[in-house]
Formats: structure tokens, sequence, C-alpha cells
């Protein structure tokens, strides 16, 4: 299935230059979505993972579907003021910005084997945060998953240390 053709290009979106990539096409298709779900799964099933951390919004989507398959625990991260109990932050910077995220201070213990994961990797901002966060309280990051990765941004190569993988990649 090529999963390109369901993903909605939205030029010049949220400022003039961003090619955005619409994922509400993909995810309103049944089928498609089961089957990136499914094929996303495949990649980490056999790595033991405790808990899968996705950032607000889409790595919601994203995660919470694939620690429901993984078997895992789901770790939400939130953009600031938005969780009740006790955080920590971690500090991002957009391809058109900069924004705090936030994760409750007790969501993982030292040694637990965290997935990253997200709807899309650009330059890494928003992963690099997480991770950041993740092993501040003693988790062990196992990986980072994706569903799209812009290319051209080189957004990976900040994470040489951990293993990376996108089920889709588009050019910037």
């Amino acid at each position: 299935m090529d999963y390109k053709e369901l993903i909605r290009i939205i030029p010049d979106f949220p400022k003039e230059g961003i090619s955005f990539k619409d994922i509400t096409t993909l995810l309103k298709d049944g089928e498609a979505w089961q089957r990136v779900v499914r094929d996303m799964a495949a990649q980490y099933k056999d790595m033991e993972i405790d808990l899968v951390v996705g950032p607000e919004a889409r790595g919601f989507i994203m995660g919470a579907a694939l620690a429901a398959v993984l078997g895992a625990g789901f770790i939400p991260v939130r953009k600031g003021s938005k969780l009740p109990a006790e955080t920590i932050k971690g500090e991002y910077e957009l391809e058109y910005g900069t924004d705090t995220l936030q994760m409750h201070r007790d969501a993982i213990e030292p040694g637990q084997r965290v997935l990253v994961v997200d709807d899309l990797l650009a330059t890494g901002g928003t992963i690099e945060a997480c991770i950041d966060m993740v092993e501040s309280l003693g988790g062990k990051v196992a990986g980072i998953g994706v569903l799209i990765e812009l290319t051209d941004l080189k957004g990976r190569e900040r994470f040489s240390s951990y293993p990376v993988w996108a089920l889709i990649g588009y050019p910037h």
C-alpha cells in the first residue's frame, strides 16, 4: 500500500515555505490506518518495550495505537500547563518556532525501556526534548519511530546513538 497517496500535502502551512503533511486523510481510512499501526509495531515487537512516549498532538495518536499493539504503557507528553501532577519539562525548537513540552515526573521508572513515537521527524527538536525527559527520569530509550521523516532536514543525524525507523520518507 502506498501510504503517500493517503497523505494530504498542504503548501505554505502553518507558514510560507512549509509543506505540511496532513495525516488526517490517512487516519480516516480504517484499513490503511490498521496497516500503518501493524507495520510500525512489527519494527518493535521483539524489543521488549515497557512504555511508548508520544508528544502532543499527533504523537498521541501514533503512540497510543502502537502502545496498545505492543502491550506497553503510553506516556503522553503535553504542551505547558496541561498535566495535573508534578512535571518535568523539555524545551525545543521547531522548524518554524520554539515550544516547551512536559511529562509527569512519575511517568517513567529507572531502567524502563521506552520507545519515542511521533508522526513526523523534521529537525528533531520535539523528539530530542522527549528523549531528554525520558533519560532524566532514568528511562532507556530503546528506539525512535515515526510515520514520516523529512529526509533532507537530516533530523535523524541528531540521534545516531538510537535506532530510528520511519515508515515514509519525503524530501522537505
